[in-house]
């Protein structure tokens, strides 16, 4: 099942530009070690999903997974071969925005070699670069 809104005010969003670095969620808080964001981009609801189940696979049922980004932004396309000047495509999928450091995935309850293995694997997935952060003493 993807993840979307369960209700939007305006169907169809602007594209935008990313610009800048994340100030917000850009900590690790829930977990003790972290996947976070070194580059910007969309993140699809898809690989979002992607990266939770290849995660989720490795933990199995020793740790914890936590999702910190949700794909608010819809994304849309216009159909092969079509002719300019028909308006805006209709919306194919949802992204989540993503800033350099923001804090995308996080995971408790498990050793940091393990931690490593597990964000390893779910970097593969992500369409943009990551690096693996520890949480912060006193956080």
């Amino acid at each position: 099942m993807p993840l979307m809104p369960k209700r939007v005010k305006h169907r169809k969003s602007q594209r935008g530009r990313i610009r800048g670095e994340a100030t917000r969620g850009n900590r690790v808080v829930f977990g003790e070690f972290g996947l976070q964001a070194t580059q910007a981009g969309w993140i699809s609801a898809a690989t979002i999903e992607a990266g939770r189940i290849a995660a989720q696979q490795y933990i199995r049922s020793e740790g914890r997974l936590y999702i910190r980004i949700f794909p608010h932004k819809s994304i849309t396309s216009i159909p092969l071969e079509t002719r300019m000047g028909k308006g805006k495509g209709e919306p194919e999928y949802w992204a989540a925005v993503v800033k350099p450091g923001t804090v995308m995935y996080e995971i408790g309850g498990l050793s940091e070699e393990a931690a490593k293995i597990c964000f390893a694997r779910l970097a593969h997935k992500m369409p943009v670069r990551v690096r693996f952060i520890r949480r912060r003493p006193g956080t």
